[in-house]
This record gives structure tokens, C-alpha cells and sequence, in this order.
């Protein structure tokens, strides 16, 4: 009686877990410590995945105690790593418990669990249809047939203890109406193997029986004989139907000859003494019910020996926050300091417009100021014109290095997504996958957005070009040799008389004061660079109080509370520099009336202020070249992580493809290859005359598999009367082999195995590479994040109108340049 449905284990194809998680744990994380141990904790995953899967597991405790530990570790990763069709490559293929030619691809959760575990939270992370086995209609009703075998092992302990019978009763009651609910279930349902049924049917009985048995024994207490009598009746009914329909699956030997001798008993007590009368069985009092079961959540970790290997690795959601943190960190710093170098380039431009230091320091007019020597020996010293060449030269190939790179990396996925749109068109609904174009709509967006950087880049380096043409001929004189620069200047002495006049020595004054808010600000940005915060702890502790992380409220909070301070400190520094700046000009203009004008010595000014104004140029485009080139590098090897992201997927999806092809393949040999049809009626054969016998119209067509038939037996030797000979009207003349046998119908042939085109476009990667994070210059670290440029915001963009000096072109434009540090 004891008979119990079980569930066989679902079958997995070998995956390797080391080489994907291996590359996002040294994407993500920078060499350290805590890296190694991530990749020894790698290694025992795929360990611990090959003992619960990759063998045969016995029976017993120690067999459940590995594939909890193994679920376990599944529910603790799974929120760490990206698992998706279009993140983290990884497929995993299952068999249908229940038949052993069925596979599916699915979510990094199957392979254990409760049915209804699986029903309310595994099926919704699948993209494509379960199998059979975990469909939900199929999980629901093996979520109640676990319910009513729960309850059955309650009521066989309370027997096997010898408890009263009312609660004995009321146990199996409730089992005999959980094994009716689950009947009910698959009663019309093909989702499960053919033997549960019956086996519901007959558990559904025998509980009601055993209720009746024990309820009889309560009727017998209260003197109730003939309630006991037709209680004994109604369950002699039901073990007499289990054992004429169920024998075969559920024994009922035992119960049935207990009942048999109780019920003996009692009619022999009545007809003899008590004379009761016996009612009808729906005239009885309905038994009670007592549920000693119901569905349990899962709640990880079920195994008693778990630890996480993982433990120290924050979720994928905290590593999202801390990404998008990082982006609004980066954001704030550049806004800090680019506002500070371009308040600073704008004081450098209108003290050269005005030629300052340079005219005070040329009192005597026939010699080179001691700011323009400076400046000519700053140029030499950074390399002069050739420099500024040389990376102008280079900046072409780089461009062309990523595009090509972006170019090849979408070409992989337009041709891996037309085979896979051709092979949906030749199959149809058979191609049950998700489609290429949807599963790539992140990479192509991020390969649009690359592409976009890429365009603006070419804008920035042209602005850049542009401003070293203008200034090309003055950097050259900066360049030559002292004496030569001094010839080139030429000579005036508009400011002898001034020589120690008071506007001079204000105009002085004010000018070391500006130089000691320049110095102020690289002090200060220095600082701001310096400023380090882990918000893990803070995203950590709210996603375990709240469930979810409030990104924006947290890291807005934080980053006012560690930059505020600086940028009340940036915006004094502005407004000091707008008042020593106005005091300058009003000094510059008393200073140039008392100046004795000619046109020597205006040409003369007008030669120093295009060599201050050169040199700074010089400064800012060498800086911006400088910028550019490491952009267009660092953009390479984001570019090839983005290539290697996509061959990974296409390499994916070409591995998913053959498989399918192949199950595809398997279904379409198990189906008929030869259908029946109906033969139209001008093109059958004249109608044989009507008998019991008479041959069917028309050819028939012959089975796929048919045998050749032997040659007939020859007739005997003896001579057969002329009566005999004919053939009587019952027998069957089709059976006698003939020479020419009638046209046999056109043999149907199964569709052909698909054809394809072979992989495209994928190729070895360096392995230096890694597709899944950035990690590089504050860029997203997440694969599934849309790429954005929080860590590029000086490069590219246009240039600030209005501005004699503005830096390399930023985004904003209206900020000024400035490359993020590492």
C-alpha cells in the first residue's frame, strides 16, 4: 500500500562554468587578493556542479546533502553574476525528466527544487518554453501529489503509533482528498507518465477506505452497529474496485482482508444481537478533516553544511549602483575641474590679450621679456613642433584601428542573426529560440553609442587641427633659437618713461595675485582627485533592509557631502579672479595711455601678445593631443572587450543553433514520412464486385519499413479437379504475388535536414581581453549597461564659443576640458 510517485532527476549536459566566470571575475575585479580567491571559488563551483550532476547519485542522504549544497550556491551566485542569454554566455541544457529525447536551454536554477518553487519563480526567468516535465500545469500537479504523500506519511505514522482512531480517520480523510485534487489535475493531461494515474486513482481509494475502516471502529464505541456495518460496506466497495482496476500498481492484499474480517464480525454481532439497521452510505455523517501539510517557501540554504564561496563578492545589483556611482563621481569631479582650467585658461587669454606679463617686463624695448624667454623654453623642452606633429599624424590610425574594430565586431552579429532569420523562416514556429535581432538590441546599442563617440572624436581632433594651424607660425618662432627669436621681435621703447611709475608696480601686484589663485586651484584639484569613498557598505545595507537600492537618493547624498566643501572653495576662487581681473584691465588702460605709441612699438606688442598666445595654444593643444591619443587607445581596448562580448554570444548562440538543429533533426525522423491521401476518384481503379472481401479502391500506399515478401509456394503435384480451381468469391486474391504489381502511390519523403551558413566571423581573441566590464576610466563596469562616456568628458565635443583659449572639446561644451585620471 505503501506505494509512492516519484520524480526521476533531470539530466544536464556538461557545461564549463571555469572559462565565462573566470573572465567577468578578472574583468570585473583588479588584480588582488580577493581576484584569486574569486577564481578558486570559480573552480569550486564547476566542481561542485560535475558531483551533482555529472554522475549517478545514489539514493540516500548524503546524495540530497550534495545537490542542496549545489542549489544552495546556485541562489547565492545567481544575484552576483549577470546570468542572461545576452550577458553572461553560459547554456544550459536539460532532459525532460520524463522524456529522455527532449532538450531546452534555461535559466542557471533548474535542475532542483519544490514544484512550486519552480511554478511562481524559476518559469518566469526562462525565455523560451519549458519542457514538459516543468511546464506549469506539469509542476502544479506534482505539487499536489507531494501534498497528498505528505499526508499519507502523517497518517501511516499516527497508524504505525497506534493513535485513536478519530484522528487516524480525519488523516487519511484529508490524503484521500489531496490524491482526488491531484487526479483531477492530470486527469486529462498526457504531461505525466502513465503509470500516476492509476496510481492517484487507487491512493484516492484507499485513503477514503482507510477513513471509513477507522471511523467504523468510532461507530462500534458509540454503539452505532449498523453505522459500523455500512462503513465496513463502503470500504470493502472501494479496495474491491482498486484491487479489480489497480492491481498492478497498488497491492491491497492486507487492507482488503482486514476490512473483509472486521466486517464479518459485525454482521455476525448484529444479525445475532443488535438487530440495527443499516443505513445508507449518503446518509452517513461526513468524516472530518485534518491537514497536517501545506506548501512550504524555499528558503536558502537548505543544506545545513552551506557556505557561500562567493561570500565576500557584492550583487550584481550593488555593482550596478556602485557603476552608476562611479559615473556620477566622474561626473562631478570633471565638472569641478574643468569649471577651475577654464576659469584658468580665461584669466591666461585676457592677460595675453592685454600682453601681459610681457609689457611690463619690456622696459627697455630691444630685448626679449623675460615671460616670452620662459614660454620659448617651456615649447623646446615639450618638444616643440615636431611633438605636436607627430601626434597629429597618429591620431588618423588610431581612428581607423577602432573603427574597423566596431565595424568587425557588428558584422558578427549581422550575420550570425541572418542565419538565424533564415533558419526561423525555413522551420517556422519550430524555432523556438529567441530571436537574434532581440536578443542583440543591447550590443547594438552600444555599438551605436560607440559609433557616436567615434563621430564626435573625428570633430574634436578637426577643431584641434584648426586651432594649431592658426597658430603654427608663431609656435615655430618659439621654437628657434634665442638670438633668432629676438631678431623676430621687433624693437620699440614705448614704456622707458614708466620705468618704476605706481600703475606698474600695481599692475604687478595684481598679476602675482592671480598667480596665487592658479597655484590655489591645482592644489585644489589635486585634492578633488584624491577623494576616495567605498559606497558598497551603504548600497550593501540598504538592499538588505529595503530589498532594493535607492541609487540616486544615496549617491547624490554622499557625493554633496564629500564635494560640497569643494565647490563652495572652486566658486570663491572664480569670484576672486573676476575682481582681480576687472582691477587689471582698469590698471592696463591707465598703464597704455601713458605709453608712447608708435607703430614700431605697436607692432612690437602685437608680436608679443601672438607669442603669449602661441605658447598657450601650444600648451592646450599638445595637452589635448596627448588626451586624444590616450582616448583612442583606451577606446581600443574597450572596443575589443565589446568584440570579444559579441563573438562570445554569436559562439553562444552557433552552439545553441547546432543543438536545436540536431533536436530538430532527431523530431523530424520520428515522424511519418508517408501520410495517407485520398486517391481522387477519376484516378481509381474500376470498382471489383462487392463481397465481405472485395479489395479496398485505389493503390495503397506501402508502409516505409515493408519487408519483400517470399515467392509463393508452388502448387502440389497432384491434379486439382476444374472446380477447384476456381477461386471462391471469400477468399483473398490481393495476397497472390503477381509479376507486375499495380503503381504504387508516390512515397512521401520527410523534409531534408536544414542547411546553413557555418559560423561567421569569429576568430581568436587576445586573451588580455574580456567582454563583460569596462573597469576603465570610470566607465560602467556592467555588460548590460548602455555604454556611456562618464569617464571621456573633455573628449570629444566642440569647442566654447566665445572664448579666446577654450580646451579640447568637452561634452558639455560649455565646460571646460578635462580628461579623467585614473
Amino acid at each position: 500500500m505503501a506505494t509512492f510517485i516519484s520524480v526521476p532527476l533531470k539530466k544536464s549536459s556538461e557545461v564549463d562554468l571555469v572559462k565565462p566566470l573566470s573572465k567577468f571575475v578578472t574583468s570585473t575585479y583588479p588584480a588582488s587578493e580577493d581576484q584569486g580567491e574569486y577564481l578558486r571559488a570559480v573552480e569550486e563551483l564547476n566542481k561542485l556542479r560535475k558531483s551533482a550532476l555529472g554522475r549517478p547519485l545514489d539514493k540516500h542522504e548524503s546524495s540530497l546533502e550534495i545537490l542542496l549544497r549545489y542549489y544552495d550556491q546556485l541562489c547565492a551566485v545567481e544575484p552576483k553574476f549577470p546570468f542572461s542569454e545576452n550577458q553572461l554566455c553560459l547554456t544550459f541544457t536539460w532532459k525532460d525528466a520524463f522524456d529522455k529525447g527532449s532538450l531546452f536551454g534555461g535559466s542557471v536554477k533548474l535542475g532542483n527544487g519544490a514544484f512550486g518553487h519552480i511554478k511562481d519563480t524559476v518559469l518566469s526567468a526562462l525565455n523560451r518554453e519549458p519542457t514538459m516535465d516543468i511546464s506549469p500545469e506539469t509542476v502544479g500537479t506534482l505539487s499536489l501529489i507531494m501534498l497528498a504523500q505528505a499526508q499519507e506519511v502523517f497518517f501511516l505514522k499516527a497508524t504505525s503509533d497506534k493513535m485513536k482512531d478519530a484522528v487516524i480517520a480525519k488523516l487519511a480523510n484529508q490524503a484521500a482528498d489531496f490524491y482526488g485534487d491531484a487526479f483531477k489535475q492530470c486527469q486529462y493531461k498526457d504531461n505525466l507518465p502513465k503509470e500516476v494515474l492509476p496510481v492517484l486513482a487507487a491512493k484516492h481509494c484507499i485513503m477514503q477506505a482507510n477513513a471509513e475502516l477507522h471511523q467504523s471502529v468510532l461507530a462500534k464505541q458509540k454503539k452505532r452497529f449498523g453505522e459500523e456495518i455500512a462503513r465496513l460496506q463502503h470500504a470493502a466497495e472501494l479496495v474491491k474496485t482498486v484491487a479489480s482496476r489497480y492491481d498492478e500498481y497498488v497491492s491491497v492484499k492486507d487492507l482488503t482482508d482486514k476490512i473483509n474480517r472486521s466486517l464479518t464480525a459485525a454482521k455476525k454481532d448484529n444479525d445475532f444481537i443488535y438487530h440495527d439497521r443499516v443505513p445508507e452510505v449518503k446518509d452517513l455523517e461526513q468524516i472530518g478533516k485534518a491537514a497536517l501539510v501545506k506548501p512550504a517557501a524555499i528558503t536558502p540554504p537548505l543544506s545545513q553544511k552551506f557556505s557561500d564561496l562567493f561570500e565576500k563578492m557584492v550583487p550584481m545589483a550593488v555593482q550596478q549602483s556602485m557603476s552608476i556611482y562611479s559615473q556620477r563621481k566622474a561626473e562631478t569631479v570633471n565638472r569641478l575641474v574643468g569649471t577651475m582650467r577654464e576659469a584658468t585658461n580665461l584669466c591666461n587669454g585676457v592677460l595675453a590679450s592685454l600682453n601681459l606679463p610681457a609689457a611690463l617686463e619690456d622696459l627697455s624695448g630691444d630685448s626679449i621679456p623675460q615671460s616670452i624667454a620662459e614660454k620659448a623654453r617651456n615649447v623646446v623642452q615639450h618638444g616643440g613642433l615636431q611633438s605636436i606633429e607627430q601626434l597629429i599624424k597618429d591620431l588618423p590610425e588610431l581612428l581607423t584601428r577602432n573603427r574597423e574594430i566596431l565595424d568587425e565586431s557588428l558584422k558578427m552579429l549581422d550575420n550570425e542573426e541572418t542565419t538565424d532569420n533564415e533558419l526561423r523562416t525555413k522551420f517556422s514556429q519550430r524555432w523556438s529560440r529567441t530571436p537574434s535581432g532581440d536578443l542583440y538590441k543591447p550590443l547594438r546599442s552600444e555599438g551605436a553609442n560607440f559609433r557616436n563617440i567615434l563621430d564626435k572624436a573625428v570633430q574634436a581632433d578637426q577643431v584641434v587641427r584648426d586651432r594649431y594651424n592658426t597658430h603654427c607660425d608663431m609656435i615655430a618662432l618659439l621654437c628657434k633659437p634665442e638670438n633668432e627669436l629676438n631678431a623676430a621681435i621687433p624693437s620699440a621703447n614705448p614704456t622707458k618713461t614708466l620705468q618704476g611709475s605706481e600703475v606698474v608696480n600695481v599692475l604687478r601686484s595684481l598679476l602675482a595675485q592671480l598667480e596665487e589663485v592658479k597655484k590655489e586651484r591645482e592644489t585644489i584639484e589635486g585634492e578633488i582627485k584624491s577623494v576616495t569613498f567605498d559606497m558598497s557598505t551603504t548600497f550593501l545595507t540598504a538592499l538588505a533592509q529595503d530589498g532594493a537600492i535607492n541609487e540616486e537618493q544615496l549617491s547624490l547624498g554622499q557625493l554633496d557631502q564629500l564635494y560640497g566643501s569643494y565647490n563652495q572653495r572652486v566658486q570663491a576662487s572664480l569670484r576672486t579672479q573676476e575682481e582681480l581681473l576687472g582691477k587689471v584691465q582698469t590698471s592696463h588702460q591707465e598703464f597704455s595711455s601713458l605709453k608712447q605709441s608708435n607703430a614700431d612699438s605697436n607692432q612690437r606688442e602685437e608680436v608679443l601678445k601672438k607669442l603669449a598666445s602661441a605658447h598657450d595654444s601650444y600648451m592646450e593643444i599638445s595637452n589635448n593631443l596627448r588626451e586624444g591619443t590616450k582616448f583612442y587607445n583606451d577606446l581600443t581596448e574597450i572596443l575589443l572587450k565589446f568584440q570579444n562580448k559579441c563573438s562570445d554570444i554569436v559562439f553562444a548562440r552557433k552552439t545553441e543553433r547546432d543543438e536545436l538543429l540536431k533536436d530538430l533533426q532527431q523530431s523530424i525522423a520520428r515522424e511519418p514520412s508517408a501520410p495517407a491521401f485520398n486517391v481522387p476518384a477519376y484516378q481509381s481503379t474500376p470498382a471489383a464486385p462487392s463481397g465481405p472481401a472485395a479489395p479496398a479502391p485505389g493503390p495503397t500506399p506501402a508502409p516505409r519499413t515493408s519487408k519483400p515478401q517470399p515467392p509463393a509456394r508452388p502448387p502440389p503435384p497432384s491434379v486439382i479437379p476444374q472446380a477447384a480451381s476456381t477461386t471462391p468469391a471469400s477468399s483473398q486474391p490481393a495476397a497472390a504475388p503477381t509479376n507486375n504489381p499495380p503503381p504504387m502511390a508516390p512515397q512521401a519523403q520527410g523534409p531534408p535536414y536544414p542547411t546553413y551558413q557555418g559560423y561567421p566571423g569569429y576568430y581568436q581573441m587576445p586573451m588580455g581581453y574580456n567582454p563583460y566590464a569596462y573597469g576603465q576610466y570610470n566607465m560602467p563596469n556592467m555588460p548590460y549597461m548602455p555604454y556611456q562616456t562618464p569617464g571621456q568628458g573633455g573628449y570629444p565635443g566642440t569647442a566654447p564659443a566665445g572664448q579666446p583659449y577654450p580646451g579640447y572639446p568637452q561634452q558639455p561644451p560649455q565646460q571646460q576640458p578635462y580628461y579623467p585620471q585614473q
